[in-house]
């Protein structure tokens, strides 16, 4: 494209965009912080699930001061339910970053946002350009496929040297003068307009001279190389109740995937074990207890970005040993009234909710003889 065609590229998209733009808060604010939040909660998430978690994250932490002074536990219940929680433990510790290093300031150039945890180049390049009116074009799916379709890009949109070429084409397209729009924009109109399956050509400001609209290619162009088989695992814990009717939980290590929150204890089913096996292996390794194994409670099916699990929830009693944190932070015994306080999984919410069904009083008895 010549520099002409670049900014007609440029214009007919920001009128568009200022046009037809959907009314979203964090479109609402020129506070760092609060786009800032907007972008780590839209990572992999979808717009109409971030919105509520975004206005009460704010109401609780209104300034990165309030973020960074909060309790860890604090940050990951609010986050509960939104999924991803690294985003969360890193939004936590960048905050504290943030006030520590900047004086509580969000930096504003390259070198020192990228320095923050759980900022990349998409992430910096956001904040950067929304916040900061600097020139640094964002590339997600959205903008992947914008860009596919409209310059005719068959390669794989999965391959490294493919999204090197539609970064190359998007940073020679963003304007100096309105960046944080240019990049807003393009993310708009792969989510409303350019979308996956049926896109809406006829109310596109680019269809003119968009190369897969006019050689109807439309739904072969992004090619995407099909993923690798997501592995499901059959996952057995325990729902251990003591004569107080108090229920066992564990804090699952820092440093693992969904550290920080609190879980039931439990673990993989190995090949040709049953699953009530697979919980009383798992309660003597994890808290070197040996367990009576009762009778299911429920079984439920959760997906994650890189597999997929079935839980199956047991009722266990303890019958020789006292519980010790062997592979978790800590474990405690709390009601059911307490155990709303404490962040879990989502699959683990699910389970609750069901428990919080039942007489609380009278939970022991379900592990009775």
């Amino acid at each position: 494209m010549s520099s002409t065609e670049d900014s007609l590229f440029s214009k007919n998209l920001i009128d568009w965009y200022r046009q037809n733009k959907r009314d979203l808060p964090w479109r609402n604010t020129n506070d760092p912080y609060a786009i800032w939040i907007s972008e780590i909660m839209l990572q992999q998430t979808r717009v109409d699930t971030v919105i509520p978690y975004y206005h009460r994250f704010l109401e609780a932490f209104p300034t990165v001061h309030d973020l960074a002074k909060a309790d860890q536990q604090q940050v990951l219940k609010l986050w509960e339910g939104l999924g991803y929680y690294s985003r969360g433990r890193n939004l936590h510790y960048a905050a504290r970053h943030v006030v520590e290093h900047f004086d509580g300031t969000i930096p504003d150039t390259h070198e020192e946002i990228s320095s923050l945890k759980g900022i990349g180049p998409y992430t910096s390049a956001a904040i950067l350009s929304i916040a900061y009116q600097k020139k640094y074009a964002v590339v997600d799916g959205n903008v992947i496929r914008v860009v596919a379709r409209y310059f005719g890009i068959e390669d794989d949109i999965r391959s490294t040297r493919t999204k090197n070429e539609v970064q190359e084409i998007v940073d020679g397209l963003i304007p100096a003068d309105s960046p944080g729009d240019f990049n807003q924009a393009m993310m708009e109109l792969g989510a409303t307009v350019c979308t996956p399956k049926q896109p809406g050509c006829d109310s596109c400001p680019l269809s003119v001279h968009c190369m897969a609209y006019n050689s109807a290619k439309t739904e072969v162009i992004p090619y995407k190389s099909k993923a690798k088989k997501v592995p499901h695992h059959q996952i057995g814990v325990g729902i251990i109740v003591n004569e107080a009717g108090e229920l066992l939980i564990a804090l699952r290590p820092e440093e693992s995937m969904l550290g920080g929150l609190w879980e039931f204890p439990g673990g993989k089913k190995k090949t040709g074990e049953g699953l009530q096996q697979t919980v009383a292996r798992e309660l003597k390794e994890e808290l070197e207890v040996e367990v009576q194994v009762y009778d299911k409670f429920m079984g439920l099916k959760h997906a994650y970005s890189h597999f997929k699990i079935t839980l199956h929830a047991y009722w266990c009693k303890i019958v020789d040993g006292t519980p010790k944190p062997k592979s978790s932070q800590e474990i405690r015994w709390v009601s059911l009234e307490e155990i709303s306080s404490y962040p879990f999984p989502k699959a683990n919410t699910t389970l609750i909710g069901r428990l919080k069904k039942l007489d609380a009083e009278n939970l022991f008895q379900f592990v009775s003889e």
